[in-house]
């Protein structure tokens, strides 16, 4: 098969290739981006490529793996939170309140709890939420997956007892006992 040949079977492949796409995306214009890597990998390497075989399955199998290679670099470059950062995290956008002057507090109250807890457990707590896989941590910190795990188990229960008071995603009046 000729690259010509090989790249107008590609280029059939498109509109499949793009549907495919929106399953990892949900954004149209990554998605779109994606096939664009695709078919351009696919073209640099069809010499790869066994005639004969699924090409459908080996664009697909392409597209899978640099989706997967571009997300993990996205982690790689996030930055580590600090306890001086602001928690602005695109994570929690989705605020426990509709209310923006009531989410304020609830920043507030996120932030204290998280400055509340001990280092050893901050650290592995911050770099999992940031989207880091236990190994990934574990190396960093120089230490077990399995305290990894741990630690991060330990961080959500002290978390969870300190901001008890949005249990449900609803903030829970506080009524003081009058004696």
């Amino acid at each position: 098969m000729t690259k010509i040949e090989f790249n107008t079977l590609v280029l059939r492949q498109a509109s499949s290739l793009r549907s495919y796409a929106l399953h990892f995306t949900h954004d149209a214009d990554d998605a779109n981006d994606l096939v664009q890597d695709t078919m351009l990998k696919a073209i640099t390497y069809y010499n790869k490529f066994k005639e004969g075989t699924n090409l459908k399955g080996w664009l697909y199998t392409i597209m899978k793996n640099t989706f997967i290679n571009n997300y993990r670099r996205f982690v790689k470059m996030s930055t580590f939170v600090t306890k001086s950062d602001e928690i602005s995290s695109p994570n929690l956008v989705f605020s426990s309140t509709k209310n923006q002057g009531e989410s304020k507090f609830v920043m507030d109250d996120i932030k204290k709890a998280l400055e509340k807890l001990p280092e050893d457990y901050y650290v592995p707590f911050t770099m999992y939420f940031e989207g880091h896989k236990y190994h990934e941590i574990a190396d960093h910190l120089e230490i077990p997956i399995g305290t990894v795990k741990t630690r991060i188990h330990v961080a959500r229960k002290l978390l969870k007892k300190n901001l008890k008071a949005y249990d449900n995603g609803v903030a829970k009046p506080v009524y003081a006992e009058v004696e």
